[in-house]
């Protein structure tokens, strides 16, 4: 089973993103996210294990530029 991610753009945000989610009670962890052969990744992510939609939806409406989500094996 993967590892639920919400794509950020940057460390920065990222950690923005965690500070935010942690007030509402979500647990989260940044994630290095690396670049594979098809090119995707974004540089950081979130993993939300649980609340995953919630969390996407409060980063979005608190302005945190969100680039997707994915599942992440490993």
């Amino acid at each position: 089973m993967g590892r639920p991610m919400i794509l950020i753009g940057s460390v920065t945000y990222a950690m923005k993103g965690q500070r935010l989610l942690a007030h509402y009670g979500i647990r989260s962890s940044v994630e290095r996210i690396y670049h594979n052969s098809d090119g995707r990744g974004c540089g950081y992510g979130l993993y939300v294990p649980i609340r995953t939609d919630e969390a996407e939806r409060i980063l979005r409406q608190s302005g945190i530029p969100v680039a997707g989500r994915d599942v992440w094996e490993g």
